[in-house]
């Protein structure tokens, strides 16, 4: 096991993805000013829908956001260049945990991945060559790593990709209809458009989409196959950026191939100057059990959260529970509508209440599907109430379709969802069951 995890192998790769990344993640939070997503997602909204239990973030919003991700930018900038690295990935990973967590309107799998990302690379040895803290503090050079730096981005990169391969194993996907779905709304791109909406390229994309997350690390890993697997890995994730628009994403998952080939290989093309570990030496640090300890606790955490919704009652399709967290990628489409009552304890009045005006234009259109924040939004209703002197029940009729199929009631109008507590890791028992062939399409009511 000591040789095994511990054995120093050359660390080009790393110090090669540090710098990509870096420069991925300081574009992410420069490009969230510059396209107004702070703006419009942080700013403008009067409250966000944080993580259930994080609504000491809410203090966070408002103008601070423009200089917030004005120094996310600088640190990742610091990271690219490997200047202050360790303190600079730590400070760029808590304030993108803290964004990540302060909102879940713009909820996005890749936001997700790109957090675990921040917090492993700000333990590993990335800046020990091709970087300013090398360069000031020669004491620090290495061309090494030990082993079990590359295996746990391995395994972080296998569990994503597998994971979102299997979600896809349900009748929408694998009848094409759900590509279909994600294509119809591409119609209008110039020269592409009308291609898109073949019914020969909506099997490709669903059975692509399965087989190269299936087996893009399998093909990675062996020699033989490798540079096959890196050019379908660029044509893979160039299609999915031009076409669905994901942000950095594409070309981070493009980064990945660097874990996979030789070093001799990165050497070679990208640092030729750099010197090469040649040697075998097996270095056991005093840390070890924390260090195995840690990443062991880790990693059952990334393979358990993605399984746990089949441990709640009902179809995650319908209820969204255990959804988020289990790299479940454009797997469906949704949509809803809600009205929202309250009745007055005292007086027993009951009314229509326009929510719409405590949201913003994104919020207003997550709030009609996922119960989360649904309940929250009952509790805000209550709280603005009662700082009116109004004590009130709060009663949601929702109605969900998914996949473009028929609208059906999704609340039970008859709970007052005020009073429920939250359990994360409990069945709701207000959204209603999911009626039989849910997500088959029909005539809208």
């Amino acid at each position: 096991m000591n040789k095994f995890l511990f054995k120093q192998i050359d660390n080009t790769g790393l110090v090669l993805f540090r710098a990509v990344f870096g420069l991925l993640i300081a574009t992410e939070a420069i490009g969230a000013l510059i396209t107004g997503w702070v703006r419009r997602t942080l700013v403008e909204p009067p409250f966000t829908f944080n993580f259930i239990g994080f609504d000491f973030l809410q203090y966070l919003q408002g103008d601070l956001m423009y200089y917030y991700f004005a120094l996310m930018g600088i640190f990742g900038i610091f990271v690219m260049l490997g200047y202050k690295y360790r303190f600079s990935m730590i400070a760029f990973a808590l304030m993108w945990t803290c964004v990540y967590l302060m909102q879940k309107s713009n909820y996005n799998n890749h936001y997700y991945l790109m957090m675990l990302l921040c917090w492993i690379m700000a333990f590993l040895p990335a800046n020990r060559w091709f970087s300013l803290d090398a360069k000031i503090n020669p004491k620090i050079k290495n061309p090494a790593m030990p082993r079990w730096v590359l295996l746990i981005l391995i395994l972080q990169v296998w569990i994503v990709y597998t994971f979102a391969s299997v979600a896809k194993f349900y009748p929408d996907w694998l009848n094409a209809s759900m590509a279909k779905l994600l294509m119809s709304g591409k119609s209008d791109y110039w020269l592409i458009g009308d291609i898109l909406q073949n019914n020969w390229v909506h099997w490709t994309i669903a059975y692509t989409g399965i087989l190269f997350d299936l087996l893009i690390v399998p093909l990675m890993l062996w020699k033989r196959t490798r540079m096959l697997g890196f050019i379908i890995s660029v044509f893979f994730h160039l299609f999915n950026s031009i076409i669905f628009q994901i942000g950095i994403f594409p070309y981070m998952s493009i980064a990945f191939a660097l874990f996979f080939f030789s070093a001799e290989t990165l050497q070679r093309r990208f640092l030729p100057k750099k010197e090469l570990y040649t040697g075998d030496e097996v270095i056991v640090p005093n840390n070890k059990s924390l260090i195995v300890g840690v990443f062991s606790i880790y990693f059952l955490f990334q393979i358990g959260l993605p399984l746990r919704h089949w441990f709640f009652k009902d179809d995650v399709l319908w209820t969204e529970e255990g959804h988020r967290l289990s790299w479940r990628m454009m797997l469906r489409s949704k949509g809803g509508t809600l009205k929202v009552y309250v009745a007055d304890k005292n007086t027993g009045e009951k009314e229509r209440y326009d929510y719409e005006r405590l949201l913003g234009i994104k919020q207003q259109s997550s709030v009609t599907t996922k119960p989360d924040i649904m309940w929250q939004l009952a509790q805000k209703i209550k709280k603005v109430e009662a700082a009116k002197g109004r004590d009130v029940a709060v009663y949601l009729d929702a109605k969900v379709r998914v996949n473009y199929g028929k609208y059906y009631p999704f609340t039970n109008p008859n709970v007052d969802l005020a009073a429920e507590e939250w359990h994360p890791f409990k069945h709701s028992e207000w959204i209603l069951p999911s009626p039989e062939g849910f997500n088959k399409k029909s005539q809208k009511k």
